[in-house]
């Protein structure tokens, strides 16, 4: 089965993207996080719009499980 990003509803601190990539990747999401924050630095602030638009286009994780 093919794997599908969401965003996180478990691992959510703002919308959730984040933990979304943290767990599509089979990664932590404090590793994310901390690539994201860098990311915004030497971005100059495009990485707010970028996450923006991945929040508003990533659909919500619905918490169920396909078997």
């Amino acid at each position: 089965m093919a794997k599908k990003l969401y965003r996180s509803r478990r691992d959510s601190k703002l919308f959730g993207v984040c933990g979304g990539i943290a767990e599509y990747f089979d990664t932590d999401s404090t590793v994310v996080r901390l690539i994201a924050i860098i990311l915004l630095f030497a971005s100059f602030g495009w990485a707010v719009l970028i996450y923006l638009a991945a929040a508003f286009i990533m659909p919500r994780d619905d918490g169920y499980i396909d078997v």
